[in-house]
């Protein structure tokens, strides 16, 4: 392999995890743009995501490559499925857990999150085991090669699926009504409880769409690493965190360039280092970002709230 096929090859990989890192990010830029909460619960609720995904299929009694209508058919019941399930659970966590302590100290309501966290971890190990489970490799195995570098059916699908989840979702934000009743609640959500738009549903809306965002990042973590495991949301979760600090936290556009930036630097060094230190780029992006440009790439987008 040439220099250059090493090159594409490698971006070709790294875009493929950032998307899903992207995909991750967006609950945390959202969340903390509205409600200005780093919710580190978050990585766990993309490891149920995946969780859910692997119980659809084990309930459907696939094990093997799906093709035709049954492609049709079955993966999007999987994705539907996590979809609702993480909502659900993004919901129950805000209304539950968030909301009571949301006019109290910010350290406490980030302890909750951490301790959701633990909870969800522990309580995935109790139901599903402490040991890889094994996730199906329902996507045929078509190879596309362009110029010695190869490109799998399954990366299209998750090149494709998180690039319209993206602009959807920016579509959803900046050009509808609830979008605008989300961008006025994280200016000023005494504002507008006196406008008469439902701050507390708002603010549960947006933890509904990141944790559905979150579960199509499980299900296709599951897909492409064919394993998962309960404590993958820990590391996953903090990498999209970087993600989204990295494009500017509470800017959506950001999380989504965030997580690909890293996913490409993740993939060019595994190629030209070493894939045993790929978790560390993360950590080194991260301590680079808040030393050297704490805004993000393209900026914070938050209010100053009095």
């Amino acid at each position: 392999m040439t220099v250059w096929q090493l090159f594409f090859q490698q971006l070709a990989n790294g875009l493929t995890i950032g998307a899903i890192y992207a995909l991750i990010a967006l609950g945390y830029t959202m969340v903390y743009g509205v409600i200005q909460l780093i919710n580190f619960a978050h990585g766990e609720i993309f490891m149920v995501g995946s969780y859910l995904a692997l119980s659809v299929l084990l309930l459907l009694g696939i094990s093997q490559p799906v093709t035709g209508l049954g492609l049709l058919v079955q993966l999007p019941l999987c994705v539907g499925v996590a979809m609702i399930g993480c909502g659900l659970l993004g919901f129950g966590i805000e209304r539950l857990a968030y909301r009571p302590l949301r006019q109290v100290q910010r350290l406490a309501a980030l302890i909750t999150a951490i301790g959701i966290s633990f909870f969800l971890q522990n309580a995935v190990m109790l139901i599903y085991g402490a040991t890889d489970r094994r996730f199906p490799a329902v996507i045929p195995s078509i190879r596309f090669e362009i110029g010695g570098v190869t490109v799998t059916c399954l990366q299209l699908i998750i090149w494709t699926s998180s690039a319209l989840l993206m602009i959807t979702l920016q579509i959803l934000v900046m050009s509808t009504r609830l979008g605008k009743a989300m961008r006025a609640t994280a200016q000023d959500p005494k504002a507008c409880q006196l406008l008469g738009i439902p701050v507390n549903r708002i603010i549960a809306i947006t933890f509904i769409i990141g944790s559905s965002f979150a579960a199509v990042g499980g299900m296709l973590f599951g897909l492409y690493y064919n394993t998962i495991n309960f404590h993958d949301g820990y590391m996953m979760g903090l990498k999209a965190f970087t993600a989204a600090v990295l494009g500017g936290i509470g800017n959506i556009p950001g999380a989504m360039i965030g997580g690909v930036v890293l996913g490409v630097l993740e993939g060019l060094g595994a190629g030209y280092l070493s894939s045993q230190w790929k978790n560390v780029f993360a950590l080194v992006v991260l301590i680079g970002i808040l030393l050297f440009r704490p805004t993000g790439l393209l900026g914070e987008r938050v209010a100053d709230r009095p």
